[in-house]
Parts: C-alpha cells; structure tokens; sequence
C-alpha cells in the first residue's frame, strides 16, 4: 500500500496540469450553478434540492471525462510497460488512479459549498440532507470513477474510454426510468441496480446501510473489472 501514495500523488498534480481539468471543472459548475439559481431566482426557493436531485445524471457526464485518460494515456504512450517495470503491483496503480480521480471530484464539490453559504445565509437550511447529499455525491463519485477506470483499461483511445464510461455510468443512472419496458417479476432488482434511487436516500439525509454497500459494491467491481483488464494485457 506504500506505493499507492506516490502515484496518487503523481495523478492528482497531472489533473491540474492539463486545461481539460479546468475545463470539466468549469462546465460542472456551470451545470450545477444553472440549476441552482434556476430554483433560487426563478422558482424563488431557497433550497438545494434540484442541485442535488441532477447531480447524478451530471455526474454520470463528467466523471467518464475525468477518468478517460487514467490508463488510455498510459497505453497509448507506452508508459504503461515502463509503470509496470517498477515495484508495484497491479493493485497498487489501480488503487493510486481511484484515489486521485475520487479527490478530483471532491475538489471539483468544494466550490459548490457556495450555495450552502448563499441558501443558509438567505433561508433556512436543514443540514440533515446537505451533509447526507455532499455524502452521497462522494460515494457517487467514488462509483462512477471506479467504471470510468474500468472503461479506461479497456482501450488506448481516451475518447472511446469516455464513451464506454459514459454509456454504463448513464445506463445506471437512468435505469429506474426504463422499468416499464421489463416484466413485473425483475422490478425490484432491476431497480436496486440503479444509482438515483440510493444517491437520492442519502442526498434526503437517509442513511441506510444498504445504500451505502450499494456503491461500494460498484466500486469494487469497477475496480476488479480494471484489474481483470490490465491482466489481459500483460
């Protein structure tokens, strides 16, 4: 696990050296703003509910964009040969690569506190469900960077990683709303298999074991699946 910490570090510092985090960066919070200030100047709601209630299909665009690069970079340059020459396993490069994308998306949430500030400063705030969304967006994040990774395993091409990411990331998100196309018997495991549902629990300050282990779960598959990949390809 001590090898984990360098390469953390080393893909965390690469994230802010390159103008596409900048621009990620940039087009989340001009996604989340808009449907923030939607509901606050327009619907005059002093609340964070439509922030936090999109958050899941925005975020199911923008983790696959910063994670799309994570290994198809490294293969597509060779690099990824050179990594393995070093004393790190597998585990390691994996578990350095989530860990610096998860603190990304963190880092990206951390300018959104400012519609806590203005909602608490002008209205009355119910901490429950912003603690339990900040929580939620977290271990959302957290899930689909673990796909994102896995999709960028995959392939030497960033934008086809994006794709992938995106596509298994929206199809997660949007499952809940493809229920009526399925026979009535598989309704309720279909529907446990979608991110809103669970991110949406926790974003109303609900916090259930079961939604916590959901997108763990995501995640060590996510992660698994990447390990399985670079495998194949050693």
């Amino acid at each position: 696990m001590r090898a984990v910490v360098p390469i953390f570090r080393k893909e965390f510092g690469t994230y802010f050296v390159s103008p596409i985090a900048y621009i990620v960066i940039a087009i989340f919070l001009l996604v989340t703003g808009w449907f923030f200030f939607t509901t606050f100047f327009i619907l005059e709601q002093a609340s964070l509910r439509n922030f936090f209630s999109m958050l899941p299909i925005i975020m199911a665009f923008v983790v696959p964009a910063v994670t799309m690069r994570l290994f198809a970079e490294e293969l597509n340059v060779g690099s990824y040969e050179t990594l393995l020459t070093l004393p790190v396993s597998f585990n390691d490069v994996i578990l350095g690569k989530f860990a610096a994308a998860v603190a990304f998306i963190v880092a990206m949430l951390v300018p959104t506190v400012g519609y806590v500030v203005t909602v608490a400063f002008l209205g009355q705030l119910d901490w429950g469900p912003v603690i339990g969304g900040y929580l939620g967006a977290v271990l959302l994040g957290a899930a689909f960077s673990a796909i994102g990774l896995f999709a960028s395993s995959l392939t030497r091409n960033q934008i086809v990683a994006f794709i992938i990411g995106m596509t298994i990331c929206f199809a997660l998100t949007l499952i809940e709303r493809m229920l009526f196309f399925l026979p009535r018997g598989i309704l309720g495991a279909v529907a446990y298999l979608g991110v809103d549902q669970h991110f949406q629990n926790i974003s109303r300050g609900i916090i259930d074991t079961r939604d916590i282990i959901y997108f763990l779960s995501i995640c060590f598959i996510g992660l698994y699946a990447a390990h399985l990949a670079l495998e194949d390809k050693n």
